[in-house]
């Protein structure tokens, strides 16, 4: 999608491990989601508040002429203490919000953002929480499995098997840690693809055994070749 066009904008989040993003009104647009370990709760007006579970490829769609989306976007791991839900549970999904939550509470959330003046500085302030010891680990986490550092060696430094920490990771991001450790080192590679930096040399820089090797993984999560994704 041309976020450009329809005025795709950040801001960082009263929770740390969390953004706030808006895309703006604009023509009718085709746009494809890659996976990213994250998961969001998006808004738009008049519409049902949206969790967007974590996908394990990439997902099609269409936002009509004229439709402003806010978000909020919780960094791997980050979503299930603050909705409560395991992300396994939403593994490749679109639900309501009103499945997790109270339907009073987020009816009122809804007509809250929808007569907003400022309606990511509202969304924000409904999911803002503190760090907790558990947040900060999970952070630690995946900062290790970003660094693709082997699975066997990450569970024997937290203490845990192999398949207790599987088992976690399913909880915490939606598929275990090697399907994580793949969606990140193919989004750190197309931000180095998207910065100019030749293909060849962004498959040598993010451990792919050669370009053929990175132009098949980026095929495999977004269902179209290296060149389509970065355009």
């Amino acid at each position: 999608m041309a976020t450009a066009e329809r005025g795709y904008r950040e801001r960082p989040s009263r929770t740390r491990a969390a953004t706030v993003w808006q895309l703006g009104p604009g023509r009718s647009a085709e746009f494809r989601i890659l996976p990213d370990g994250c998961m969001d709760v998006i808004h738009h007006q008049g519409g049902e508040l949206l969790v967007a579970g974590p996908d394990t490829v990439a997902k099609l769609g269409t936002s009509p002429a004229g439709r402003t989306y806010t978000a909020i976007r919780f960094d791997p791991g980050q979503a299930p203490g603050i909705l409560g839900v395991h992300a396994d549970e939403l593994r490749d999904q679109r639900v309501p919000l009103s499945a997790l939550w109270p339907s009073a509470q987020v009816r009122r959330l809804q007509e809250r953002l929808d007569e907003s003046a400022d309606p990511a500085a509202d969304l924000d302030a409904a999911f803002a929480r503190n760090d907790t010891s558990d947040e900060l680990w999970v952070r630690a986490l995946v900062e290790r499995i970003r660094a693709q550092r082997p699975v066997a060696e990450v569970a024997a430094e937290l203490n845990l098997s192999e398949r207790q920490l599987h088992r976690r990771g399913l909880h915490l991001f939606g598929y275990g840690l090697k399907t994580l450790s793949r969606i990140l080192r193919v989004n750190a590679a197309l931000d180095l693809a998207r910065g100019g930096m030749p293909f060849g040399l962004v498959a040598a820089s993010s451990g792919y055994a050669d370009q053929a090797h990175l132009s098949r993984e980026v095929k495999a999560l977004a269902g179209a070749p290296l060149s389509a994704v970065i355009r």
